[in-house]
């Protein structure tokens, strides 16, 4: 890899304009989540215009999910990196999070205005119904590669069911202090397997963590747009495994801690958040326009993605070495099925936000569409927005 971070076999220097262009492209296209952009991305950068090799391009997807935050958003910002160096990622990185951050604000002030109409309140309480679904099927979907990871002895299963249960128990128990529970795995994991990395150094890589979880707190004190900023970092620099843990993180914080947000509204900024193209962390732009208007969803986003393209321009000559410690590999290995509890506890909360009868009708048929059929997300959305326009027009709640 070259000094200005492009790699070895990239024949010319992308332009700027190129690389705006075509991640702008993924961020408008990019519906369904880490994996249609994973897709795009390969597209791209491997198949048509032959960026990158294939090795480098899975290299890359290995390296992300080393890291907490939005996996497909650090993978957007590396390749972009390898490219044309810091400029290319700070383009690239803010083309493909752009179109989605512009989208899901506008939708947020339809949503979120004190007198909506009465179609708009309806998509949204049909919608939010079948978001506890849509964790249940993240949550699955993570099972097999967790477990495959951890190993098929018994005691390591066995491990994996222990560390999963303390996930489910934090979502649904701890609030923001779910993210302390997926260290404390993590660093269990290192313990159990010995600790040392390939060069036979001590298991103390947790505690570059620690701190992360409890610095910022002061973030608090500085008012709403301290608030803001608080939540926006947790999303975005403790959020291992994904998109979708973030949801408990944020519903303690928007709904319970600062009543940013009903329990309803909050359910419609998750269901915003998966319907608009780019990462699900935009959801947090939802939440911080909740708690400070347009001002506050821009910070938020700002906040929450920082850390992506700070792990990528001052990580990404290491990551290779990351990857290879021991250490990272087992914390990885026990936070993930602590990840996957998380995502599938944080689906009792929401479903016990559900207000109307009629909701849990959406919510069983997004069970089916979601988890048995294993259809898509987005559509499930989209449809369960429809009934509820259907329910409202049909004189049931909230008409």
């Amino acid at each position: 890899m070259g000094p200005d971070g492009r790699t070895a076999g990239t024949e010319r220097v992308v332009g700027l304009g190129t690389i705006a262009r075509e991640w702008g492209r993924i961020g408008i296209t990019g519906f369904g989540g880490p994996p249609a952009h994973i897709l795009l991305l390969r597209r791209l950068c491997v198949e048509r215009r032959r960026w990158l090799t294939p090795e480098e391009f899975e290299d890359g997807i290995a390296a992300t999910n080393l890291l907490p935050g939005p996996a497909s958003t650090q993978l957007a910002v590396l390749t972009a990196w390898r490219l044309r160096g810091v400029a290319g990622a700070l383009v690239g990185g803010v083309c493909f999070i752009g179109p989605g951050l512009v989208l899901i604000l506008a939708l947020a002030a339809l949503f979120l205005a004190g007198d909506p109409p009465l179609w708009v309140l309806g998509a949204a309480a049909g919608a939010g119904a079948a978001v506890p679904a849509v964790a249940v099927q993240a949550a699955t979907s993570l099972v097999p590669a967790s477990l495959g990871r951890m190993g098929r002895a018994r005691a390591a299963r066995a491990r994996w069911a222990g560390y999963a249960l303390a996930g489910a128990v934090a979502a649904v128990l701890t609030g923001p202090w779910l993210v302390l529970v997926l260290i404390a795995a993590g660093l269990a994991e290192i313990a159990v397997r010995g600790g040392t990395d390939d060069r036979g150094t001590g298991g103390s890589g947790g505690r570059a963590v620690l701190p992360l979880a409890t610095g910022p707190l002061a973030l608090g004190g500085l008012g709403v747009l301290g608030a803001v900023a608080w939540v926006a970092f947790k999303v975005g620099a403790l959020s291992y495994g994904g998109g979708f843990v973030i949801i408990p993180l944020m519903r303690d914080d928007a709904v319970n801690r600062y009543h940013w947000m009903t329990d309803g509204q909050f359910l419609n900024a998750v269901a915003l958040g998966q319907v608009t193209p780019g990462p699900v962390v935009h959801t947090v732009a939802a939440v911080g326009y909740a708690a400070a208007g347009l001002g506050g969803g821009l910070l938020a986003a700002a906040v929450a993605f920082a850390p992506s393209f700070l792990f990528v321009l001052l990580g990404g000559r290491h990551f290779d070495r990351l990857r290879a410690d021991r250490r990272v590999r087992d914390f990885l290995t026990g936070a993930g099925p602590a990840v996957t509890g998380a995502i599938a506890g944080s689906a009792l909360p929401l479903a016990a936000s559900l207000g109307y009868g009629w909701q849990w009708g959406v919510l069983a048929g997004a069970l089916l569409w979601l988890v048995l059929a294993r259809r898509g997300v987005v559509l499930a959305l989209l449809a369960a927005g429809a009934a509820g326009v259907l329910a409202v027009a049909a004189g049931l709640p909230p008409a």
